[in-house]
């Protein structure tokens, strides 16, 4: 069977994101933006006619179009190693990221999974020891940790350039579930759906992001929490908006802020870190600036591309500057070091830490931070301890 497929390119199968689906699309063109990896398989959806049909629309040959993951890992393993995929990219919704993953890892695939990394808390902590089992890669995408000017700004904060960090202030507001009519859509109906999205719809949407880009820029952890999320519109079981006051583990304080429900904001995340020395924001509306601001001298605004920046940051850079790069370059650059790490493990290297996708760590605590602030919303006290396990909701 002449399968016509690039040995020099990563081979990537797609479980999920099938016409008419949202997040799928933009995986593959993040995958495909810099000709590092190629499509070659998929189990696209549940209903197979819309996987042969999405299938044929993205050239993927009719008997490499699955009907189910299951049966794509089987035969996708029969294939030679020169053919065959050598990782799935996991865009389903929430509830079944952990049982695909568990069956990639197990059939010998390599991982790279929207967020979060499953349903639960202690999937993910099963999950880590699969992954350790399997020897095999997993990789998670925190897309926001993949912009030029995130990388400069962790770069700023670990050179110590704030100086000690004393605030976090970090927001993520969108408007588009505002309404009861707005949950008619596909993408507002699994995410409203305890049984699909899990314990927290907002928070578990986007404030995770949000708690991601504040632990990766500070360099901090966050070790107590005090929540309050609540569905604003009537009739919704899950969270549509929340505030979060944290604790880090230097003593420092922050505020999260998420909303669903923010009339008027389009995709509103953004970061204010504090230090003794200097602060910086950065705004992933105005995704090529970054500010630094100083209570003895002018504020600084950084761009990409120009003047001297961090080898992490010029390396997520394509374009000159003044050329505007965004969400797609962010998730590609992910894939691209996901690509990367295949490579290497190919080889028996290690890949640098500093050039790696977000992975399991990053996701066990993305599902702490989510199951951490839903447990302390229903309860009446008032400062919770940030837990890596055994959380009662």
């Amino acid at each position: 069977m002449d399968i016509g497929v690039s040995s020099k390119k990563v081979r990537m199968g797609m479980v999920g994101g099938g016409k008419g689906a949202f997040i799928g699309a933009i995986h593959r063109a993040a995958a495909n933006l810099d000709g590092e990896i190629e499509l070659v398989c998929g189990a696209f959806s549940s209903d197979p006619a819309n996987g042969q049909e999405t299938g044929q629309m993205l050239s993927i040959p009719s008997e490499r179009c699955y009907a189910d993951f299951n049966t794509m890992f089987t035969q996708e393993a029969k294939l030679p190693a020169s053919q065959r995929m050598q990782f799935v990219s996991i865009v389903t919704p929430n509830h079944l990221h952990f049982p695909v993953a568990v069956a990639a890892l197990q059939a010998g695939f390599h991982v790279m999974s929207d967020k979060p990394a499953t349903f639960t808390l202690n999937e993910a902590i099963e999950l880590k020891e699969i992954i350790e089992q399997s020897g095999c890669l997993y990789g998670l995408t925190h897309t926001y940790t993949g912009y030029p000017m995130v990388k400069e700004a962790t770069a700023r904060v670990a050179n110590g350039e704030l100086g000690e960090i004393t605030k976090v202030v970090v927001e993520y507001s969108q408007g588009w579930l505002a309404n009861k009519e707005d949950e008619a859509g596909k993408q507002a109906s699994w995410r409203l759906d305890p049984k699909r999205a899990g314990v927290s719809c907002c928070m578990g949407d986007i404030g995770v992001h949000a708690a991601n880009l504040a632990e990766t820029i500070s360099g901090l952890e966050i070790v107590k929490l005090c929540a309050d999320l609540e569905p604003v519109v009537d009739g919704r079981v899950l969270d549509d908006d929340g505030t979060v006051l944290l604790r880090f583990n230097n003593g420092a304080k922050g505020v999260l802020l998420s909303s669903q429900i923010a009339v008027g904001e389009e995709n509103n995340l953004n970061i204010r870190i504090y230090g003794k020395k200097a602060s910086l924001q950065w705004q992933q509306m105005e995704p090529n600036t970054l500010w630094m601001r100083f209570n003895d001298k002018p504020s600084q605004m950084i761009r990409a591309g120009v003047g001297e920046c961090a080898a992490a940051t010029a390396q997520s850079m394509r374009t000159p500057a003044g050329h505007p790069e965004g969400y797609i370059e962010a998730f590609a650059n992910l894939y691209c070091q996901f690509a990367q790490q295949i490579r290497d493990f190919d080889k028996s290297k290690n890949t640098d830490i500093s050039l790696q996708a977000p992975g399991i760590e990053a996701a066990i605590r993305g599902m702490a931070f989510i199951e951490n602030t839903v447990a302390a919303s229903r309860s009446e006290q008032k400062w919770h301890p940030f837990l890596l396990s055994n959380i009662k909701l």
